[in-house]
Parts: structure tokens; sequence; C-alpha cells
């Protein structure tokens, strides 16, 4: 008996680097549909706008607090990347969307993809990484207040 427990181990271990190798899966989605689908949602109340590097609002923007970032995961499981990488991302604007009313300011502004701390700038999407299980998106950005 003890030889059948070994060789069913065996079997059991030698599967294991197969289903252990971690899959991380770099996207780039479109940043508005996101946002419009928080906004629709009523995930966030529309109270602070976002803009990704390379677009600005109209008129004077003043910085509050330069720099602020947020990393924000979520699970993956049965769910496609494309979801999951909106959920992530709707999360971490909801954080930035905190942080700016408390900071008084109603926009964020140059806001990039900072994953691990490799900035990521585009005006159009933002980058998120998704795996078997967790999805993740990380940004930075400046707290503003636009008039």
């Amino acid at each position: 008996m003890k030889i059948k427990h070994w060789i069913i181990a065996a079997a059991c271990l030698s599967a294991l680097p197969s289903i252990s190798q971690a899959r991380d899966t770099t996207l780039f989605p479109d940043f508005a549909t996101a946002v419009q689908e928080a906004t629709n949602a009523g995930r966030l109340d529309g109270s602070v706008k976002f803009y990704l590097a390379g677009t600005q609002p109209a008129g004077k923007v003043s910085v509050v607090k330069s720099g602020v970032t947020t990393s924000q995961k979520t699970n993956a499981f049965n769910k496609s990347d494309e979801g999951a990488c909106s959920w992530a991302l709707q999360s971490a604007l909801i954080r930035l969307q905190n942080a700016a009313k408390a900071a008084g300011a109603n926009a964020v502004v140059n806001l990039a993809s900072n994953y691990k701390n490799v900035e990521y700038k585009n005006s159009k999407n933002y980058e998120c990484h998704a795996g078997a299980i967790m999805a993740g998106v990380a940004l930075k950005g400046d707290l503003a207040i636009a008039k």
C-alpha cells in the first residue's frame, strides 16, 4: 500500500509546476469605458474628473497634492481579463475620488499607470496585469482643482 501512496504523491507533485506557474498577462484597456461604467453604476459620483497624462481639463489647474498613488487588486476567478481589469481600475478610481474629495480637489490630473513603480503614460489606455486568480491596477496622479 505504501508504494501506491508514493506513486500517487509523486504524480501529484510532478503536476504542480505546470499548475503553479503564475500567469501575468499585461493588458491596456480603454480608460474612458471603465470610467463610464463606474459612473453609470454609481460607483463614481462624477464630482471628481479623471485626466490621463497627455490630457488636461479646460481652464486653470491648480495641483493640491502631487504623486498620489493607489494599487488595487481584484479576484479574477471566473471573470474575463477585461472584466477583472475594469473592476480593479474602478476600485483604484474610487480610492482616488475619495482622496481628491478629502483634499478639496475636483480632479485627478497627470494620471498614469504605475505597476511595480514603472510608469506607463497613455492618453487613452491604462495598464492592467491579469492572472488566473487576481488582476491588478496601480495608478499615480496629482490631485487638483480645475476651474
